[in-house]
């Protein structure tokens, strides 16, 4: 069948979404009052790589709202919860797990910070992926800021059957494709109403609010713009872009390869212009990363890639699809080895260097050698054996849920 086959395009995005992260770390490190002036524009533009987590929440949600679709279009039941729940745990928890330990003892250690309640609270909190709902908790450990995503997208993987739920109660919706889109429009505006009575009824103080204060005073400087809720709408947008995928035809066509074409170059344009608002591209509501204009640009490219002619293909070429296999690993170790790089050479990144740009360009380019050898360790030795594990307990039923790697 067409759409148990991978989808063209969707490594590409992974890919890039995992790369404009990196990027987006890599800038951080790099000091902007130093820089030649010529190059400023460019690194600014870096700093906004952040903009990579809107796209792996579209991705996310594009992915695996294929087989509701396919089944709410057929008039079948709702995939097997079970073996969704199953394959989610599989490929998020091992990694982020592992990673959240090692850097909640380098928090200790290399960091040396106190073993305190609250510290510990953060950690334990990461593991339950609960720490999302507030700001203290926001971080699960000092030394790996990046893991504070994964709790909230393991929100959007729980309210994604939830919605769904509803729309497969409604008989009226079954094998009717567009009345079914529209109830997901529906969820959608539900759930924009609810990120707004976030905003609304709890707002948070001044006290030790902002980056100058570490983590937790950065994340009571994003909250509660950022929220579970908030991302859960950019999550449910490429969700529904898999309504409107699964609903055309099978045939390629070069009028999608322009498409895809034209939604990248929105979503680069985008990207170019944020520089000068907030470094999280708080857009319409006050959602981070350019809601909605950036996310929907993304959504748009995976649909039409996905029906391209040829940029589909040319996109997922191998290095890309080996970028995508890794990146969830290049995500959650990223910040690790920025770190250790970071004490253990306390002049790295150009800060001891004649030529700020020449040194910061030589660290990244260790940095960025290091994270590609471990993440493929931690893919091969960690990620796929959970993987292979989960498809065999869930192997007796043919597999209704398109794989999803971040």
């Amino acid at each position: 069948m067409r759409q148990q086959e991978r989808l063209a395009g969707a490594d590409f995005l992974r890919a890039t979404a995992c790369l404009l992260v990196l990027a987006h770390h890599f800038a951080l490190r790099l000091d902007m009052r130093r820089i030649p002036d010529e190059l400023g524009p460019t690194a600014h533009i870096l700093r906004f790589g952040n903009f990579g987590v809107a796209i792996f929440f579209v991705l996310s949600g594009f992915l695996l709202a294929h087989p509701f679709w396919r089944a709410l279009d057929a008039g079948a039941d709702m995939p097997s919860l079970r073996h969704y729940a199953i394959r989610r745990t599989v490929r998020i928890a091992p990694g982020f797990w592992f990673a959240a330990t090692i850097g909640f003892a380098l928090s200790l250690t290399l960091l040396d910070l106190p073993l305190t309640p609250e510290l510990v609270l953060r950690y334990v909190s990461g593991l339950l992926f609960m720490s999302q709902w507030h700001w203290r908790t926001l971080f699960p450990v000092e030394a790996d800021g990046p893991l504070w995503s994964i709790a909230f997208e393991v929100t959007s993987y729980v309210l994604l059957p939830i919605c769904f739920l509803l729309l497969f109660r409604l008989p009226v919706l079954r094998r009717r494709p567009l009345p079914a889109r529209f109830g997901w429009l529906c969820v959608m505006t539900a759930v924009l109403l609810a990120h707004v009575l976030i905003l609304t009824f709890f707002p948070l103080d001044d006290i030790g609010r902002g980056w100058q204060y570490g983590l937790q005073g950065g994340a009571k400087e994003w909250m509660p713009r950022y929220n579970p809720i908030g991302f859960f709408a950019v999550f449910a947008l490429g969700a529904l872009s898999a309504g409107v995928e699964v609903m055309l035809p099978a045939k390629r066509s070069s009028w999608f390869d322009a498409a895809a074409a034209l939604a990248i170059a929105v979503a680069g344009y985008r990207l170019v212009i944020s520089p000068g608002g907030s470094d999280a591209g708080y857009g319409w509501l006050e959602i981070p990363y350019g809601f909605p204009v950036f996310p929907l640009a993304a959504a748009t490219a995976l649909v039409s890639l996905s029906h391209s002619q040829r940029l589909g293909r040319l996109f997922d070429n191998a290095a890309v699809r080996y970028i995508a296999k890794i990146s969830f690993g290049i995500y959650i170790w990223q910040e690790i080895i920025l770190i250790l790089i970071q004490r253990l050479d306390p002049g790295s990144f150009g800060f001891s260097s004649e030529n700020v740009v020449t040194g910061w360009l030589q660290s990244c380019g260790l940095a960025a050698a290091l994270i590609l050898l471990v993440a493929s360790l931690s893919y091969f030795l960690l990620e796929k054996p959970a993987i292979d594990f989960g498809n065999r307990l869930t192997s007796r039923q043919p597999n209704r849920a398109t794989p999803f790697k971040v």
